[in-house]
């Protein structure tokens, strides 16, 4: 690691940090901790009250650290080591693989596995976690996750793999993060039953909903050139009472909840 380089990051970031998570941390966290909670009715009641359910929480024990890193520019020596594909890069960063050979993805027992095509014949596969797959497009995204936990809908930090009708890759298209640096103290993560209750007081979730998993992960809090800074991040899947799924994203530091703009990804053009 280019030490000089590394200390440059931390500074500019600590800079703007500093800044934007006080002023966040006074008032986010102060509404958060307070939110609608009149009286004495704890937030099993308040959720009880509209029916909001949910099963088993995660343990409150995550470790909480903020995160930076660079977009990674895909190197000659890397790009040469991919077998039997035929592959184009834009801007250094932007990998479009076509399959010579299309390579099944079926398993012994006949079931997709994409692992061990990640692991065959992606540059870093085994960065990436599934976050979708698409049987009718048949289609599958996956996000590049640090320590486990996924990087949610930043375009740099996503991969897309196609298949044919035979269950076999026939592209893929690749961004990614290098090293990734954690920095500044532990911080505390949002209880699980605190975010969900955000979300309610907030009307975000309707009456009968049901709470069907949460997972720790990291959005984007700032964007310094090449240089991101990834703040730790609830993604919360709730069932509404029509059968409807619906996905939620809370800064799991300051409570503040997240609309991605679109989770859509720009594609190349046959």
């Amino acid at each position: 690691m280019d030490w000089n380089k590394t200390k440059t990051i931390f500074i500019v970031v600590f800079s703007i940090l500093n800044v934007f998570l006080y002023s966040l941390y006074v008032t986010q966290r102060s509404e958060t901790l307070n939110v609608k909670i009149q009286g004495n009715v704890s937030i099993e009641d308040s959720l009880r009250f509209d029916n909001i359910t949910y099963g088993e929480l995660p343990k409150n024990n995550e470790d909480s650290y903020f995160v930076s890193a660079e977009i990674a520019v895909f190197s000659e020596e890397g790009l040469a080591s991919l077998q039997n594909q035929a592959i184009e890069v834009e801007d250094g960063t932007h990998l479009y693989s076509t399959i010579k050979k299309p390579i099944s993805l079926n398993d012994s027992s006949g079931e997709i596995d994409f692992n061990s095509f990640l692991y065959d014949y992606v540059l870093h596969g085994e960065q990436y976690v599934l976050w979708k797959r698409n049987d009718k497009e048949r289609k599958a995204t996956f996000f590049q996750h640090v320590s486990g936990q996924p990087i949610y809908f930043n375009q740099n930090a996503m991969l897309t793999l196609y298949w044919n009708e035979s269950d076999e890759v026939i592209r893929y298209e690749q961004r990614m993060f290098g090293e990734f640096v954690s920095f500044n103290r532990k911080k505390d993560v949002l209880p699980p039953l605190q975010a969900i209750n955000t979300l309610n007081t907030r009307n975000y979730l309707k009456p009968d909903s049901k709470v069907l998993s949460m997972k720790l992960g990291y959005s984007t809090l700032a964007q310094l050139t090449k240089t991101q800074v990834f703040a730790p991040t609830w993604y919360i899947q709730v069932e509404l009472s029509s059968g409807e799924l619906e996905d939620f994203f809370i800064n799991a530091n300051d409570g503040k909840i997240i609309e991605f703009q679109s989770e859509k990804v720009e594609h190349k053009e046959e």
